[in-house]
């Protein structure tokens, strides 16, 4: 075999190679180019959330900067797409005053969400003798005597898409309810007594939702 007859042998494994490679591209932008044209079209909405109702069992400062919190809150989350399924797959419910986190996090239940479908948890948050910055507790003592305690109510955690058999990769989910707790005499009037230590408040807040990758 000649140097010419080498010099040939490689040029072809070259050109194979480049065609292979080539090949493989193509099929990727082709594939991502239909994820991007199904995407466009069916025109994902964010899961809409409101917080529906709090019940509040202890909310108190056991010390200047030791805060003392449980409650129960109501979720509801509506699907309002037409074509695509909505899978939670890990979502985490706390409180939080002025962005600290009073409570331990609660994790809700897996689910899927069909197309218009509403899902409703109820988890318990208990957040007990919970160190607080000193300038929290002071803040609390004063919202207390004025009547009105803003806290809110956080979700995080991963979602899906579901386009038919197609679903995708996890999305980070972000929620921000916001939910005002009222005291003493300037008590809610969409607030009721439950037994003798709990207060029912109905509330109805829109969350805020974001959706990333």
């Amino acid at each position: 075999m000649t140097s010419k007859d080498c010099c040939h042998d490689e040029d072809e494994k070259k050109e194979t190679a480049r065609r292979i490679i080539g090949g493989i591209l193509t099929f990727i932008v082709i594939v991502l180019l239909v994820v991007f044209i199904i995407w466009v079209v069916l025109r994902p909405t964010k899961p809409r959330f409101i917080l529906q109702d709090a019940t509040i069992y202890a909310f108190n400062l056991t010390a200047p900067n030791i805060l003392t919190a449980t409650l129960q809150v109501t979720i509801s989350s509506r699907n309002p797409n037409n074509r695509i399924g909505v899978y939670y797959e890990r979502l985490d419910v706390y409180a939080s005053y002025h962005n600290q986190q009073i409570t331990l996090p609660t994790r809700l239940p897996f689910a899927y969400q069909g197309h218009k479908d509403i899902t409703i948890w109820s988890p318990f948050l208990y957040g007990n003798s919970v160190p607080i910055a000193p300038y929290l507790g002071l803040s609390i003592q004063q919202d207390q005597n004025a009547g009105l305690v803003l806290i809110n109510i956080k979700i995080n955690g991963k979602v899906k898409w579901k386009v038919g058999t197609w679903v995708s990769g996890k999305y980070h989910f972000n929620a921000n309810c916001p939910a005002y707790i009222t005291f003493g005499n300037k008590g809610n009037i969409n607030g009721f007594n439950i037994g003798s230590a709990a207060v029912k408040l109905q509330l109805s807040s829109a969350c805020e939702v974001d959706v990333a990758v």
